[in-house]
């Protein structure tokens, strides 16, 4: 399917909240679950919200965009709650791992994963239809670390100095959204001292297949003054295979993905949004479903047709 290509709306069940008890976890896990009215061996999507400065949309209730736009496109899309969201902070504020819970957020995808049963068994209609051999990740800004961990990426801990290893095999390939780049000098902004963690990132083991995502007009000056570039580090500093979507003239917001008419969104841009879902759509189809054409088409048709969302480069 191209990124202009428009098809019929697919009716889609979301569910919420799914509850998951996790013993030693502050507060239970909860999760929305979307997915298509109809249909089987559906693959799956773990989506991971950022820390933006609205309270529920850093939640299972945020990403509806991308949520609904996935699930009209035949996934199964997977929403927690991490404990970074404000709708927990007055529960979680004094947890073991405040504020940044960069270990916890990687691991309630890995109990996601492990309650898959639990999950099918609670969402009417849903029984049955997964199949758990097609799983991708996907996360936006503080989700996009999330996902990098996931993925691969190395974390030297802050705290402890030790090398850190989350990634996540069940997990076949990710999109990265806006997600953070490289530590060192560049990350030199006045947050970086309040969040080092996110610059303790080592990117050359992140070998899982990835789309990074990045809006050449997501300058995020509180954590470098690299310019929008940084938010590309994922895939320049990772190996391959990898593929870049630079979207022409999106912020932070990609269009406005966190939320539907949400506020802080500086660029909102539903056909930006739009686009945005089917590209990754097609990514994901073609990397859990080899010999798929459909990304190669996407890609053939924003080089070609007029006004392209934006660009595409491949390593």
């Amino acid at each position: 399917m191209s990124a202009t290509t428009r098809t019929a709306p697919v009716p889609v069940l979301s569910y919420s909240p799914v509850v998951l008890s996790v013993p030693g976890r502050p507060v239970d896990l909860q999760v929305r679950v979307s997915a298509p009215g109809t249909g089987s061996g559906l693959p799956v999507i773990l989506l991971s919200h950022g820390h933006g400065p609205s309270h529920h949309l850093s939640s299972l209730h945020g990403y509806a965009p991308l949520a609904n736009a996935w699930a009209e496109q035949g996934f199964v899309v997977i929403q927690p709650t991490h404990l970074t969201s404000r709708t927990l902070s007055h529960l979680v504020a004094d947890a073991p791992g405040a504020p940044d819970f960069w270990r916890s957020r990687a691991e309630d995808m890995t109990h996601v994963l492990d309650r898959l049963d639990q999950i099918e068994r609670t969402v009417p209609q849903l029984a049955g239809r997964i199949d758990r051999t097609k799983v991708a990740l996907a996360g936006h800004s503080l989700g996009g670390f999330t996902a990098a961990l996931l993925l691969g990426a190395g974390l030297n801990d802050p705290v402890t100095g030790n090398v850190v290893q989350l990634a996540e095999p069940r997990i076949k390939a990710g999109v990265l959204l806006a997600a953070p780049g490289r530590g060192g000098d560049v990350f030199n902004g006045p947050m970086a001292e309040q969040w080092p963690v996110i610059g303790s990132v080592d990117f050359s083991t992140m070998t899982a297949p990835a789309l990074v995502v990045a809006g050449d007009k997501d300058d995020s000056r509180h954590f470098t003054d690299m310019g929008p570039d940084w938010h590309a580090d994922p895939y320049t500093l990772a190996p391959g295979p990898k593929d870049l979507l630079t979207l022409f003239d999106a912020g932070h917001g990609l269009g406005g993905i966190a939320g539907y008419d949400a506020a802080e969104t500086t660029d909102e841009n539903p056909g930006r949004v739009a686009a945005l879902g089917r590209l990754t759509a097609a990514y994901l189809r073609s990397r859990l479903a080899p010999g798929d054409g459909a990304w190669q088409a996407a890609c053939e048709a924003l080089a070609t047709g007029p006004d392209p969302v934006g660009r595409v480069e491949v390593k």
